[in-house]
Order: C-alpha cells, then sequence, then structure tokens
C-alpha cells in the first residue's frame, strides 16, 4: 500500500487508514439526523446514535490516555450513551473528530509500536495485563467497527435508511 504522495505506507499509515474507514462507516448512520433523533432511542438498549459517537470518543480518549503514558480517566455512566440536554449532534461530532485529531497525534508520536504498555488494574483483569501501543489500535478499530454495527441497527428502527443504502446515494 502506498499513501497519497506514492510514498510507502507505514504501518501507522495502515492503521489510520483502517481506523479512518471504520470512523467513516460509523458515521453514515448519522447522515441526515436531526439533534433530536440522534438522541432517541429505538431499541430496548440505552444506546442512541449521538451516545454511540460520544462513548467511541470517550473511549478513543481513554486508549490515548494510556499509550501515551497519562493518568486515564475511565468514567462508567450511562450518560455517554445518550445525548444530554444542551447537547447538540454538531458538537458531538466535532468532539469526535478533534478525539480523531489526538488519536492520529499520538499515533505519529509514538516511536515503537511493539513497546509493553501496562494497562490499570480493572475488574474483569485483576492480574497485570500489557498491551502494545498496536494493539491498542486494534482494539480502537475493533471498537468502532462493533459500534458501526449498532448504529445502522438504531438508524434502521428510526426511519428504515441502512448504511449500505446511504453509502449508494453519496
Amino acid at each position: 500500500m502506498t499513501t497519497s504522495n506514492n510514498a510507502p505506507a507505514d504501518e501507522r499509515d495502515d492503521i489510520l487508514a483502517t481506523l479512518g474507514e471504520q470512523r467513516g462507516f460509523l458515521l453514515i448512520p448519522l447522515r441526515g439526523i436531526t439533534d433530536e433523533q440522534a438522541g432517541t432511542r429505538t431499541t430496548a438498549s440505552e444506546l442512541t446514535l449521538g451516545g454511540i459517537i460520544k462513548h467511541v470518543t470517550r473511549v478513543e480518549r481513554y486508549w490515548m490516555q494510556i499509550m501515551t503514558g497519562q493518568e486515564p480517566e475511565l468514567v462508567m455512566d450511562t450518560d455517554q450513551y445518550r445525548v444530554v440536554e444542551g447537547e447538540t449532534l454538531a458538537g458531538i461530532l466535532d468532539d469526535y473528530a478533534a478525539a480523531a485529531r489526538e488519536t492520529e497525534q499520538a499515533l505519529m508520536a509514538t516511536p515503537d509500536l511493539s513497546r509493553r504498555i501496562q494497562l490499570p488494574p480493572a475488574p474483569w483483569a485483576p492480574d497485570p495485563v500489557f498491551w502494545s501501543p498496536r494493539r491498542i489500535m486494534l482494539h480502537l478499530i475493533r471498537e468502532t467497527a462493533h459500534h458501526s454495527g449498532h448504529a445502522d441497527i438504531i438508524r434502521e428502527e428510526m426511519d428504515g435508511a441502512i448504511t449500505t443504502t446511504q453509502m449508494a446515494s453519496v
């Protein structure tokens, strides 16, 4: 694979291209919706389209804090899955774009994608766990793809629109 300027792609370029592609798929179900629709639940789940973007934004920032050696802030609240009073879809999308830029900068500044990073202790992982920056980035790709499916289902329940159809109508 080569980058747009025909220079050989580095592994970071490939990772960011794949994550960018998954982000694009995640955002397709949000095309043409209102602030109200962004906060509408259409399934038994608490998930909303705007809430999914808020969650993925929070997850990216959490993992970048770990990758860059900062103390990560893991906040477990249900507001991350909903659009709350005063939030707009535009604001949520702007914050997601900012997180994407932060992720790109963090990855490009990481000299060794194989180094071992100890993850913070968690109830589901009581023993020390180590991941590489590479694995963290692959996890973000998986997380984004995972929630793309949720977003597609929520949008389809809302008005019948599905990602495949919306991709064809661009």
